[in-house]
């Protein structure tokens, strides 16, 4: 048999052998099951949960058991290239050679990843795994007890005559309201693709074939003509072939009726998921519970519900994933009136340009802000008699100032003296927490070297 995930070199031994317990056992019975009946495995990233769903004597597939999955890294989405501690996301097919006694990791499964479907985007990978304990490097890791009674179904199955069982590796439950949560992620192409093949096993209860063309994946195909086999080529065009009438029918209703639940979520403001930033997988409630100050990371978080005993040996060198971060929100909330002078940022007093074009006259000048009750002088300034007889030529510059001059308050402006040239230039006004003289305009200043330019 095929090793992988750290061969620890010991031979088959009791562990790969080790019967069914009895309580699973009377399980498979109760549900009306043969023991050694073909399974299938379905895994959820978000839920940190592996279901093993077993053929029943009507032929279909019934859920028979759920395990917690103690740890996965990664992040929501599929395995692109070697290292990236991605845990794959796809369909999955196991034969007996991928069945791995001699783990490491106590007992595993190779996943078979990269499938066709890989391939034929470039991606890559090796030694991807379901085993035991609770580490994980692009594996999914289920504690030694779990993948005992797991390899031990799919031991069965293959004594049974199963010649290969398939796994479907989902982000998450693939529900109406997930779909709306992560709408804006950019792998929703992929998930809607593997929706599709979750929708077949749905409407059937039958394992779905899976075929790959146009680096798509393609669901219960068969060919248009039943005289005429049908070859796919996972990087090349996709092949005549049909779905059987009745799965399609099924399988639109579904979608359609999903659809619309998604749509109506969205329409009554589901928000939607933060992105990840960092964090490595994820870990079950029921294990992060029983480790201190553990998170589930990008699982979901424990409800109120008393969690049960973990089922399985947790190793002290466990490292759960780390807490998600607080969404944080593209701009802050405005800082409370303190009753202080404020600056008038948001209208744009402050930028060179705004300024400039309210210099020659482009731009209204803002209002002016409101003062301090405290700062308010006890006695008004007397206003400046106005300018009579003819008037020297005025430029652009010098009437807005003249403008600005009249709107000004009375204590903004300064009295002109006698001995003041015909044309005045009045400063600035200072901001209300600050006093003293106005400052002196050079004929070199900008204004004058405006002037002379128009």
């Amino acid at each position: 048999m095929l090793a992988g995930c750290k061969n620890d070199g010991t031979p088959i031994n009791a562990k790969a052998m080790k019967p069914l317990p009895e309580k699973l056992v009377a399980e498979i019975q109760k549900k009306d099951m043969d023991t050694q009946s073909p399974i299938l495995v379905r895994l959820f990233k978000q839920e940190a949960e592996l279901e093993v769903w077993k053929q029943d004597r009507s032929g279909r597939f019934a859920l028979l058991k759920t395990y917690p999955i103690c740890r996965w890294s990664g992040d929501l989405g599929p395995k692109i290239r070697e290292g990236d501690r991605q845990a794959p996301e796809g369909f999955y097919t196991i034969t007996p050679a991928q069945m791995n006694p001699q783990s490491a990791y106590y007992l595993s499964f190779n996943l078979g990843y990269p499938n066709a479907f890989d391939r034929a985007l470039g991606r890559t990978g090796s030694q991807l795994m379901v085993h035991g304990d609770c580490s994980s490097r692009g594996c999914y890791a289920m504690t030694d007890e779990q993948i005992s009674e797991i390899y031990a179904l799919g031991r069965e199955s293959f004594f049974g005559g199963q010649r290969a069982f398939q796994v479907q590796a989902y982000p998450f439950r693939m529900t109406p309201a997930n779909f709306a949560r992560h709408r804006n992620n950019p792998n929703m192409p992929f998930w809607k693709m593997l929706k599709e093949g979750n929708d077949h096993f749905e409407v059937t209860r039958q394992e779905p074939k899976v075929d790959v063309c146009e680096k798509r994946y393609v669901f219960d195909a068969q060919p248009a003509n039943a005289s005429t086999p049908v070859a796919f080529d996972p990087a090349g065009r996709c092949p005549a072939y049909q779905v059987p009438a009745e799965i399609a029918a099924a399988v639109r209703e579904k979608q359609r009726e999903d659809e619309a639940k998604v749509a109506e979520l969205i329409t009554r403001g589901t928000p939607t998921v933060a992105l990840n930033r960092g964090i490595d997988g994820g870990m079950n409630a029921v294990f992060a519970a029983k480790l201190p100050n553990a998170s589930t990371g990008l699982s979901e978080p424990a409800t109120s519900v008393a969690l049960a005993t973990a089922p399985g040996t947790i190793p002290t060198h466990v490292n759960p994933p780390r807490a998600p971060e607080p969404t944080v929100s593209a701009f802050a909330p405005a800082a409370p009136d303190t009753g202080a002078t404020q600056v008038a940022t948001a209208s744009g007093e402050g930028n060179f340009f705004s300024a400039l074009a309210r210099k020659i006259g482009l731009a209204p000048e803002p209002a002016p802000a409101a003062q301090p009750a405290q700062s308010r002088p006890k006695a008004k300034a007397a206003k400046p008699k106005p300018r009579r007889g003819p008037q020297p030529a005025r430029t652009a510059v010098a009437k807005a100032q003249d403008i600005k001059a009249r709107d000004a308050k009375p204590q903004d402006v300064k009295p002109v003296a006698a001995a003041q040239p015909a044309v005045v230039r009045p400063a600035p006004a200072a901001p209300a927490s600050l006093t003293g003289s106005a400052p002196v305009v050079s004929s070199s200043s900008f204004d004058a070297r405006w002037s002379a330019v128009r």
